[in-house]
């Protein structure tokens, strides 16, 4: 069995964002149950003695001590049960948040060459001690076990893949850098080596591809990009000159967007992740909570966790 805990569901500047006076964000900041930090997920494979994070996000550590499943064990004067980090790009709202567990933990960094690539490329990263941290590369299709600090196996079973994305935005300037290359945005297949459903992550994702349809279709579970309602949210509400499929991330609306794609994959439950503060479907109440919901769509609670 697989359990997985949602420690945030917001895009980058999480909700409220901290210089954003949008109407999500007005509501939210007098309504504390709207609060949400970026995203980031957590997944066991062997009922809750271990975790494995989904991206570390810059909220990460408010994330950890606001979920009793993270806290360190009774008995012990330094422990966690997080065993290792998974990341599905390089982005900022993926990365920042490693520099949270510098206090000497064992751990590994799972992640893309592409992805590992931008760590070394910055020395900030040497904070945590490669004798301590280590960073292991993560191929595309080719399902691997990622261990725990003491060698066993964790019992989890993870297959990256290749979605249509972008590189980091912060590496978008530099001309002699491909705007996108494999690697840059990946996908995340989990299962229980013993056996049971697999559950998709996909945190960031521009279109859905044949080959995508048909890895998702009849699943238990699916975590997707909701980044916006609308490609031209953000020009609209005058927050941003930035549409999404510019920013690597498919809409939620509309015939090409994610509700539609998805809706005749009879996927079980689908759950939307790394969600904008622009996003009028985080609204309670409002005609886009309304659709996302009459679709089968779940729009989580932080500490929210699910189990196949």
């Amino acid at each position: 069995m697989l359990r997985i805990i949602v420690l945030g569901s917001a895009a980058g500047g999480g909700i409220p964002q901290w210089n954003c006076n949008c109407v999500t964000c007005r509501v939210a900041r007098d309504a504390p149950d709207m609060h949400s930090g970026q995203v980031s997920l957590a997944v066991s494979a062997d009922d809750g003695r271990h975790w494995f994070l989904i991206n570390a996000s810059p909220d990460l550590r408010q994330q950890v001590l606001a979920t009793q499943q993270l806290a360190p064990s009774v008995g012990h004067v330094r422990h966690t049960p997080i065993a290792g980090v998974i990341l599905t790009n390089g982005e900022v709202d993926a990365v920042a948040g490693l520099l949270s567990m510098r206090e000497g933990s064992p751990f590994a960094i799972h992640a893309n060459a592409r992805v590992l690539d931008i760590l070394a490329a910055n020395p900030i990263f040497n904070v945590l001690n490669p004798e301590r941290v280590k960073r292991l590369p993560m191929p595309l299709d080719e399902p691997f076990e990622p261990v725990l600090p003491d060698g066993t196996g964790s019992g989890l079973e993870v297959t990256a893949f290749e979605v249509p994305g972008k590189v980091a935005w912060y590496l978008e300037r530099d001309a002699s850098i491909p705007r996108y290359t494999p690697g840059d945005t990946v996908g995340l297949t989990l299962r229980a080596r013993t056996g049971g459903p697999e559950v998709h992550v996909l945190t960031a994702c521009a279109g859905v591809t044949p080959d995508l349809a048909k890895r998702l279709r009849g699943s238990a579970l699916v975590f997707f990009d909701g980044t916006l309602w609308r490609d031209d949210e953000m020009i609209e509400a005058g927050l941003a000159q930035k549409t999404g499929q510019s920013m690597g991330h498919l809409s939620m609306s509309g015939p090409d967007g994610t509700i539609a794609l998805l809706e005749p994959l009879a996927i079980d439950r689908k759950v939307f992740v790394h969600i904008n503060n622009s996003n009028p479907a985080l609204l309670p109440g409002s005609p886009e909570r309304q659709a996302v919901e009459a679709a089968g769509w779940i729009m989580p609670e932080l500490g929210q966790e699910f189990a196949t």
